[in-house]
């Protein structure tokens, strides 16, 4: 399990994309004394969540029910720091092709919402697990509708859509609709980069960089990116704290960070993103990083 933001600035691509390494860092829990998102020395990319199909929830809705004017001078620090601001849609709560929610029209409305509130993108974090086990192609084929959707009102060159797919959903042969290797054969180039999550493994290097257990097989970052997924756009997703922010995955930060070093080391170069905020914050991701981005 995995997700969240960071403080470093995201350089763009000269296709007008965000090019690697993205130190990211998702927000949820509310935090005493705090409302909206996290000063900007604490931050780069920051997601809030969670945007559900029925609206706003958490950090979500406590930056809607901002007035303008805070989120105006908020917005305005972090873009003159390079920071960059995202909402999370959907987690483990919505589960949207089960439920039958037309992709097209979620799409539309939380577009508008991105819009409406001044964000620079959207995170898909789509848990519905059920859907993507029936292996049918239903969830392949509601991700793709959704994410060529999001695109038509927020395009490449203006917004960033990223996506939180569980590790497994890259395994090849395991997923009658083909999962994430589906999803990404069609609209791969719309998404900017994904964050790797993973259930009961990646918890040591070999495990997490080259090589996953036989449960999931072909799901370590090498191993996706030999199914052609591009090796940079695979961002590595951890909890930072075990049991308080997630039940499984949780690797230690040091020793984290000896696994991105030998990644790197090898052509990686996507950065980190963690779940989630205050724990998860700007002294996590500077252990985190310390032995593969020296600062």
């Amino acid at each position: 399990m995995i997700r969240q933001h960071c403080a470093l600035k995201l350089p763009r691509a000269a296709t007008g994309n965000y090019v690697a390494p993205h130190f990211v860092l998702y927000t949820d829990r509310f935090v005493p004394a705090h409302t909206g998102p996290p000063p900007v020395s604490e931050v780069q990319v920051r997601v809030l969540s969670f945007l559900l199909i029925e609206g706003a929830y958490d950090k979500a809705a406590e930056w809607a029910q901002m007035s303008p004017v805070d989120r105006s001078s908020i917005k305005a620090q972090y873009a003159a720091a390079g920071i960059k601001l995202l909402v999370s849609a959907f987690g483990s709560t919505d589960i949207p092709t089960t439920s039958n929610a037309d992709p097209v029209a979620t799409a539309d409305s939380m577009a508008a919402w991105v819009k409406q509130y001044s964000l620079d993108g959207i995170d898909v974090d789509y848990e519905d697990l059920n859907a993507m086990t029936a292996g049918d192609g239903k969830a392949e084929a509601w991700l793709i509708a959704f994410t060529k959707q999001l695109r038509v009102h927020l395009p490449q060159d203006q917004y960033i859509v990223t996506h939180a797919p569980l590790a497994p959903w890259f395994s090849p042969g395991h997923w009658g609709g083909g999962a994430y290797l589906t999803v990404d054969r069609t609209v791969g180039h719309l998404i900017d980069w994904f964050y790797n999550q993973g259930l009961l493994e990646y918890v040591t290097c070999p495990g997490l960089i080259t090589a996953s257990s036989p449960t999931w097989p072909n799901t370590a970052v090498f191993q996706i990116a030999a199914q052609s997924i591009p090796l940079n756009k695979l961002v590595i997703g951890k909890p930072a704290l075990p049991a308080v922010d997630a039940s499984n995955g949780w690797m230690d930060p040091l020793t984290l960070s000896s696994c991105l070093k030998e990644a790197r080391q090898n052509g990686w170069n996507a950065g980190v993103m963690t779940w989630q905020y205050p724990e998860g914050g700007a002294p996590w991701i500077s252990v985190v990083r310390s032995q593969a981005w020296p600062v």
